[in-house]
């Protein structure tokens, strides 16, 4: 009989006080102990990134065992399959994060080209220990803002993923290394064609024939992969980019339609509100 395939797990499922954000952020060792279920095989549909403080193990990845040690940096993109062999010193942090949070800030391919989430590159960095002076000092601060309530959290969090990604980029060859999981490949090259044209492209099989796929298969990629169909994927890339805009611009709501290809304003507000709840008029209000 076919084992089942391990849990997707997507933000909602790991609470943190505040209302729910699109990012986590915690000690590594809190984590776990809140979370044990995260030591079995398990994937989510958001980004990852780990850092080792203290302590030896493994990580698997995608069926791939690394050794985890201190000054140890890993990074999961969204689909990626992994569990951990941990020992009880392991201390470090652990950041979650949507991929909507970093591109309401930073929109472009960037995310998708990072060489740690192309899937041609091993997923961990391995940095000098203890004293590492690049991201655990940025990291540290990353922690310490989360535990704050001070306006603008999510803005200075978000600056130091900015910034802990990109440090951690100039330690990876620009050549690719070799191949990576195909489907994996699929839905990261999806993603990039997502950023790229969103504003122009609604359909399945638009992208799907970018692809050289048909829709259906694109949609079971996402599907197991993911937990999401395609179409929500592409509605899901719109809405943050009006969200950005309402947020950030001073942008009418006829504007901000006709910047992400809606013909007919009325129309652009109807299909904001089925994907988020309320009115364009209403999100900026709140804002």
């Amino acid at each position: 009989m076919k084992s089942p395939a391990p849990p997707v797990f997507d933000l909602a499922a790991f609470p943190q006080p505040a209302a729910r954000r699109p990012y986590y952020v915690e000690r590594l060792e809190v984590h776990l102990a809140r979370f044990p279920h995260v030591r079995e095989p398990h994937a989510h549909d958001f980004y990852l990134l780990v850092y080792i403080e203290a302590g030896y193990g493994t990580h698997t990845i995608d069926q791939v065992s690394y050794e985890l040690r201190p000054g140890s940096v890993f990074f999961l993109a969204p689909g990626q399959v992994h569990h951990w062999q941990l020992p009880p010193e392991v201390r470090g942090y652990v950041v979650f994060f949507d991929a909507e949070f970093y591109l309401f800030r930073y929109p472009g391919p960037r995310l998708y080209e990072y060489p740690f989430f192309t899937g041609a590159h091993p997923p961990v960095l391995y940095l000098p220990a203890p004293d590492e002076p690049e991201l655990h000092p940025l990291l540290a601060r990353l922690y310490a803002e989360s535990t704050t309530a001070f306006p603008h959290q999510a803005e200075i969090i978000r600056s130091y993923l900015h910034l802990c990604l990109e440090l951690a980029a100039r330690h990876f060859p620009a050549a690719p290394a070799g191949g990576g999981n195909l489907a994996l490949q699929q839905i990261r090259q999806f993603g990039a064609l997502l950023n790229q044209y969103y504003r122009t492209m609604r359909t399945v099989q638009d992208y799907a024939a970018q692809l050289h796929l048909t829709a259906n298969h694109l949609n079971a990629i996402c599907r197991r992969v993911l937990n999401k169909t395609a179409s929500t994927l592409i509605h899901e890339r719109v809405v943050v980019e009006a969200q950005r805009l309402l947020a950030t611009t001073a942008l009418s709501v006829a504007e901000v339609a006709y910047e992400l290809g809606f013909t007919d304003p009325s129309y652009f507000g109807r299909y904001f509100r089925k994907y988020t709840g309320r009115t364009p008029e209403a999100f900026r209000q709140q804002r």
